[in-house]
C-alpha cells in the first residue's frame, strides 16, 4: 500500500482528493493537513510514503513545506498537486525537492498514475508541465550588452530617447540603435515589452 498524506487548505478539495485516493486499491490516506506547518508536523509524525502537497497554503507555502519535510524526514517523497502551472511555481517546487508536479484539473487516473510513479522512485510531471520545462530549457539565453542594459534601465524610468542620449552623452541615433538591438534580442517590438521581458529574464 502507498501511504499518502494529503495537504490542501480547501476542505471540499481536500475531501475530494481523499475520496479519489481511497478509491484506489493500492493507496491509503494516513492523514490530512490544512496548513503548510501542519503538513510538516504530520509528515514527521506519520512518515507517509507520499505527501500530496498543494502549493498555496496558509502560513508557510507548499514549496517551503516541501523543503522542510524533505530536510527532516528521509524516504518521504512529495508530489505537488495544484492548479498553478506558471514557470515560477514549477521551478520553486522542483527546487524545493518535489518529485512530481500534477494538476488538479488532470484526469483522475493521471493523478493516481503520477502518485504511483513517484512511489516507485520515478519523477511524475503533468504533460503540460513537462512541455513547459522542455521549452524553457530549449529557450535560447538572451544576452544584452552593458550599454543596452543601461539604455533599457533608463527607459524603465520613463526617460525619452533624447533624455537618455543626454544622460549617457550619446547621440539619439545611437540610443535608438541600442534599443533596436535590444528589441531584436528580446524578440519584442516596443519599449514597454522590452523592459518587461528584460526584467522577467533577470537582465534588469
Amino acid at each position: 500500500m502507498i501511504r499518502v498524506l494529503v495537504a490542501d487548505d480547501h476542505p471540499i478539495v481536500r475531501s475530494g482528493i481523499v475520496a479519489l485516493l481511497e478509491s484506489a486499491d493500492d493507496m491509503e490516506v494516513v492523514g490530512t493537513a490544512s496548513t503548510g506547518l501542519e503538513a510538516v508536523e504530520l509528515a514527521v509524525q506519520l512518515h507517509p510514503d507520499i505527501v500530496l502537497m498543494d502549493l498555496r497554503m496558509p502560513g508557510i507555502e507548499g514549496d517551503e513545506a516541501t523543503a522542510r519535510i524533505l530536510s527532516q524526514s528521509s524516504g518521504i517523497r512529495v508530489v505537488v498537486l495544484t492548479t498553478y502551472e506558471t514557470d515560477a511555481s514549477i521551478l520553486t517546487a522542483i527546487e524545493a525537492g518535489a518529485s512530481g508536479y500534477l494538476l488538479k484539473a488532470a484526469p483522475q487516473e493521471e493523478i493516481l498514475a503520477g502518485i504511483r510513479s513517484v512511489a516507485r522512485g520515478e519523477v511524475a510531471l503533468a504533460p503540460s508541465i513537462a512541455a513547459m520545462l522542455v521549452n524553457r530549457v530549449k529557450r535560447p539565453t538572451v544576452s544584452l550588452s552593458a550599454r543596452e542594459k543601461e539604455v533599457l534601465a533608463l527607459v524603465s524610468q520613463g526617460l525619452s530617447n533624447p533624455a537618455i542620449a543626454k544622460q549617457l552623452f550619446l547621440s539619439e541615433a545611437t540610443v535608438k540603435t541600442h534599443l533596436l538591438h535590444a528589441f531584436e534580442k528580446l524578440e519584442v517590438s516596443d519599449r514597454t515589452r522590452a523592459v518587461t521581458k528584460a526584467m522577467e529574464l533577470g537582465l534588469l
